[in-house]
């Protein structure tokens, strides 16, 4: 079964938007654990305007043992203020995965992967660090990427398929053309020996189809959709919905 990995972003978003410590982090983890989730995803960002480093510190004390733990980010973002850099965050706390973003503080939301092509050997030093600490490397790519061989020879184990084209095309009511790259990019990532994850945009509505076009989907990191969707459902009951999708 393909694991879900609750992204827990937009629970900071909300808490920071008032201050204070509610709505709690620790119990939105403790609660999607509950429903069964296989997996927490944070996305700290050097400005730190959702998921902090002190979260990143509360949200590992209390996974340990429980399900996996994956953190997403720049691995080039510089270390600011009470921001450490993610390989630092990954050192204190041993992620199960960390998923390599090449996002920036001007980007809203993650809106495209690293060239896999371009970028090796600038990832090559990144990922041996990382491996160093016994994490799961997972790189952010987009479809119909290339250089998966390559990025399997220098220590990456995953990918993550950027799925924010699938989902707007699914909303448009036609993602055929979308959800055939799509296929075809994971086929080849798993030819190469890469596992393949997929993140940002799906739903409820857009994950089934998604899924059954992608055979062997490892992991999907699912936050904004869900966390919206739970305003009406409740957290427990849309995780479980989402877990009924997925098996």
């Amino acid at each position: 079964m393909t694991l879900l990995s609750v992204n827990l972003n937009k629970i900071a978003v909300l808490r920071n938007s008032r201050g204070g410590s509610e709505p709690s982090i620790a119990k939105a983890a403790h609660t999607c654990i509950d429903a069964g989730c296989g997996g927490i995803t944070v996305h700290p960002r050097p400005d730190m305007r959702h998921v902090t480093p002190a979260d990143v510190r509360v949200i590992a004390g209390l996974l340990r043992g429980r399900v996996e733990y994956n953190i997403e980010g720049n691995p080039f973002a510089a270390a600011r203020g009470a921001y450490p850099g993610l390989l630092e965050l990954a050192r204190e706390v041993r992620p199960t995965q960390v998923t390599l973003v090449p996002d920036g503080d001007g980007q809203i939301t993650s809106d495209h992967g690293f060239d896999l092509t371009a970028d090796i050997e600038t990832l090559r030093p990144v990922v041996a660090a990382f491996r160093e600490l016994g994490c799961r490397v997972s790189v952010f790519v987009n479809a119909g990427g290339a250089g998966f061989a390559e990025a399997r020879a220098i220590g990456v184990e995953r990918v993550e398929l950027y799925t924010g084209p699938y989902a707007e095309a699914f909303e448009q009511g036609d993602a055929r053309r979308e959800l055939a790259a799509f296929a075809d990019t994971a086929q080849r990532a798993q030819q190469a020996g890469l596992a393949v994850n997929a993140g940002h945009d799906l739903s409820q509505a857009n994950l089934g189809t998604f899924k059954s076009a992608i055979p062997g989907l490892a992991e999907v990191s699912i936050g904004h959709a869900l966390i919206g969707e739970a305003l009406y459902d409740g957290l427990s009951r849309t995780v479980r919905a989402y877990l009924d999708i997925l098996s």
